[in-house]
């Protein structure tokens, strides 16, 4: 048995993930997505390829050709696609009922701007495509909106021309991290911060959060609506109750095994092996 590792540079997770390897029964296969040539009609011989990817169009388009030629792919390219981008993934929540803050989708800044007020301050504005806390804003007010809204349309990408707002939610410094693989929640964390963005990229702490059946539902329910596989799924605690935040398809889990006393990669490349063998 073959199972293919899709990676760029190498990093903590992913030398967690090789050591798994080395137990386990099966060959590991190094495909380095900075060397990897395709000509759509082949591929490395897999029998399972599992995406660790840093770049998304690379993972994106990598999975897409794999799948292509009948190769099994962790994650799946639509898992890929809809987790990659917000407001798919928003989506795709909504269709399945999933419990989530409040969002809308402009084009334009003053459409932008009526959807901000038409939801009230604060507001979040966070970029469609993007990962690790980066480039999101708080907007307490129009002067700071009109500012922001301006900066992204000016300097951003073209990511930046269709404007994602959502709801703010306050959660007393922290959220929910959960690990979904396959059909189970294997691990939580809370992640609590002084500042509003409660990633550990941004220097969050993390501590364990124990796995309650309302947390395993929604975060299976989340899991589910963007197809399954390995995710991790960003809860926040409201008056609402749980509401689903993001679903990540190339999960980190470094700053997570200790805290939660759980084998998160040993647990990946079961799943992987599992996956091959059907």
């Amino acid at each position: 048995m073959k199972i293919g590792l899709l990676h760029s540079l190498i990093r903590k997770d992913e030398k967690l993930l090789l050591e798994a390897f080395k137990n386990a029964s099966c060959e590991l296969v190094m495909i380095d997505d900075r060397k990897l040539i395709m000509d759509f009609k082949s591929a490395p011989q897999v029998d399972v390829l599992l995406e660790r990817s840093i770049n998304h169009s690379r993972a994106l388009h990598a999975l897409r050709l794999f799948e292509s030629i009948g190769i099994k792919c962790i994650n799946k390219h639509d898992v890929a696609t809809v987790c990659g981008d917000k407001i798919l993934t928003t989506a795709a929540l909504a269709e399945a009922g999933v419990a989530q803050p409040g969002s809308r989708v402009a084009f334009t800044e003053d459409s932008a701007i009526d959807a901000i007020e038409e939801m009230g301050y604060p507001v979040v504005l966070k970029p469609a495509v993007g990962s690790w806390g980066r480039l999101l804003s708080k907007v307490n007010d129009r002067d700071a909106a009109e500012s922001i809204l301006e900066h992204k349309t000016i300097l951003g990408s073209y990511h930046h021309s269709v404007f994602y707002i959502q709801e703010y939610i306050e959660k007393a410094g922290r959220d929910i991290r959960t690990f979904v693989i396959g059909d189970e929640c294997i691990a939580g964390i809370y992640r609590s911060s002084k500042h509003w963005i409660t990633n550990t990229a941004r220097g969050a702490e993390a501590s364990n959060c124990e796995i309650t059946p309302e947390i395993a539902e929604i975060s299976l329910a989340a899991a589910n609506a963007v197809g399954g596989g390995v995710v991790a799924v960003d809860l926040l605690e409201s008056d609402r109750g749980l509401l689903v935040n993001e679903v990540n398809y190339t999960m980190e889990f470094k700053n997570s095994i200790d805290t939660t006393g759980v084998d998160i990669p040993a647990r990946i490349v079961d799943h992987a092996i599992q996956e091959a063998s059907r």
